[in-house]
C-alpha cells in the first residue's frame, strides 16, 4: 500500500524536463548522423522525389467506347457458306467498359416445341418407360420428361422430353475454333479522362494522331505504344497466351489503361500507357467449367409455327479497366510532410538516448549526467525557517 501511495505522489507531485547533456563519443555521434542522414535521404528521396509528397492528387474519371472491325468466312454443312461481320459476332453490340467476341460456337438449328429424347448420360439413359419418370426436370435438363423411353439413335435409348426439339449437344465443343480467324479481328478503344479536382481531360487519341494515321496503324509496344486499335491475336499474346486455345472455350481479357499524370510538367507528356492480362487464369491443376460462354436464340416464324435457331457462343470479352491519378503542387501537402519529415528527426535523438543509457558500458555514468533529482525549494525554504 505504502509502495502504491508512492507511486502515485510521484506521478502527482513530480516533474521532469530535457536536459542537455553533450557526449563526446565517436560511435554515439556517427550513429546520430548516420541516423539523421537516413530520415532525410526518406524525405526528400521517397516523401518528395518518388511520392511527390508536395502534390494534391486526384483519381481518374473515365469513360470508355469500343469498335471492332473485322470479317471471317465459313462453311460447314449446317450452315453452308457464310460470312460472319461484325453484328454476328459481337453481343450484345454495346457493353460499359467492356466488349464480346464470338469465337466458337455450338449451333442447333431448326428448333420447335415438341417431344424427342433427351442426350445420354448417366440420368437419361433408359431401358423401358419405368425408368423415366413423367413430368420431372432438373438444372441439368432440357426439358420435362414424359414417361416415355425412345429411341436416340440405332443402339441407346433415352428418356423422352417435352422441349424446343431437337435439344442441343454440346458434348463436344467444336475445335479449331468456328471462328479462328477472329484472331486478326481488330478493337478500337476510345477513353476518355477527367481529373475533377484539377478541371483537366484528356482522351487516349492523341492531338498529334491524324484520321490517316489511325486508319493505318495497330497497337505495339515499340512501334506504335499509342496507337489505340488492338489487333486481338495481340492483345492474348501480350498476355502471354495462345489466342487459338484460348478462342475454343473462352476467356476474359484486361486492357488496362494506365493515366499517371504529372501536372507541374505540359500536358502533352500526359500520356496513356497499355497492358494485358487474362482475368480468368486457368489453374492447370484444377480446370473445372473452363472459358467463357453463354446462349441465345434467333427466333422465326415457317407457316404460323416457331421456330428457333439456338447458339452456346465461346468467346473473349473484352474488360477495359481505366485506373491512374494525377498530382500538383500544392502548399498544404508540402508542408505537411516537411512538418512530418522534421518530427521524424526526433527518431535519431531517441534511439542514441536508448543505446547510450542502457546499451554502452558506461551507462550507469551518462544515466548520472543525464537525469538529475531537484527537491522543492519552497520545501526547502521552509525548512531552514523551522530549524
Amino acid at each position: 500500500m505504502a509502495g502504491c501511495c508512492a507511486a502515485l505522489a510521484a506521478f502527482l507531485f513530480e516533474y521532469d524536463t530535457p536536459r542537455i547533456v553533450l557526449i563526446r563519443s565517436r560511435k554515439v555521434g556517427l550513429m546520430n548522423r548516420g541516423v539523421q542522414l537516413l530520415i532525410l535521404a526518406y524525405v526528400i528521396g521517397w516523401v518528395f522525389v518518388w511520392e511527390k509528397g508536395y502534390q494534391e492528387t486526384d483519381s481518374v474519371v473515365s469513360s470508355v467506347t469500343t469498335k471492332a472491325k473485322g470479317v471471317a468466312v465459313t462453311n460447314t454443312s449446317e450452315l453452308g457458306f457464310r460470312i460472319w461481320d461484325v453484328a454476328d459476332y459481337v453481343i450484345p453490340a454495346q457493353e460499359e467498359n467492356s466488349l464480346f467476341i464470338m469465337t466458337n460456337m455450338i449451333i442447333t438449328v431448326n428448333q420447335t416445341q415438341g417431344t424427342c429424347p433427351e442426350i445420354p448420360d448417366k440420368a437419361t439413359v433408359c431401358h423401358s418407360d419405368a425408368t423415366c419418370a413423367s413430368g420431372s426436370t432438373d438444372t441439368h435438363s432440357t426439358g420435362v420428361t414424359t414417361g416415355r423411353c425412345v429411341p436416340f439413335n440405332a443402339s441407346v435409348k433415352t428418356c423422352e422430353v417435352a422441349a424446343w426439339c431437337p435439344v442441343e449437344d454440346d458434348r463436344q465443343v467444336p475445335r479449331p475454333a468456328f471462328l479462328k480467324a477472329a484472331e486478326n479481328f481488330t478493337l478500337l478503344v476510345k477513353n476518355n479522362i477527367w481529373y475533377p479536382k484539377f478541371n483537366f481531360s484528356k482522351r487516349n487519341i492523341l492531338p498529334n494522331i491524324t484520321t490517316t494515321y489511325l486508319k493505318s496503324c495497330t497497337y505495339d509496344a515499340r512501334t506504335d505504344p499509342f496507337c489505340p486499335i488492338f489487333r486481338l491475336g495481340k492483345i492474348v499474346e501480350d498476355a502471354g497466351h495462345s489466342f487459338q486455345d484460348m478462342a475454343i472455350e473462352g476467356g476474359i481479357m484486361g486492357i488496362q489503361i494506365k493515366w499517371d499524370c504529372n501536372l507541374d510538367r505540359a500536358a502533352a507528356l500526359c500520356l496513356p500507357r497499355y497492358s494485358f492480362r487474362r482475368l480468368d487464369t486457368r489453374d492447370a491443376d484444377h480446370n473445372v467449367s473452363p472459358g467463357y460462354n453463354f446462349r441465345f436464340a434467333k427466333y422465326y416464324s415457317d407457316r404460323g409455327r416457331e421456330h428457333r435457331t439456338l447458339i452456346k457462343a465461346y468467346g473473349i470479352r473484352f474488360d477495359i479497366i481505366v485506373f491512374g491519378k494525377a498530382g500538383k503542387f500544392d502548399i498544404i501537402p508540402t508542408m505537411i510532410n516537411v512538418g512530418s519529415g522534421l518530427a521524424l528527426f526526433g527518431v535519431a535523438t531517441v534511439l542514441c538516448d536508448i543505446i547510450v543509457l542502457y546499451c554502452m558500458k558506461k551507462r550507469y555514468y551518462y544515466r548520472e549526467k543525464k537525469y538529475k533529482f531537484v527537491e522543492d525549494y519552497e520545501q526547502g525554504l521552509n525548512g531552514q525557517t523551522d530549524q
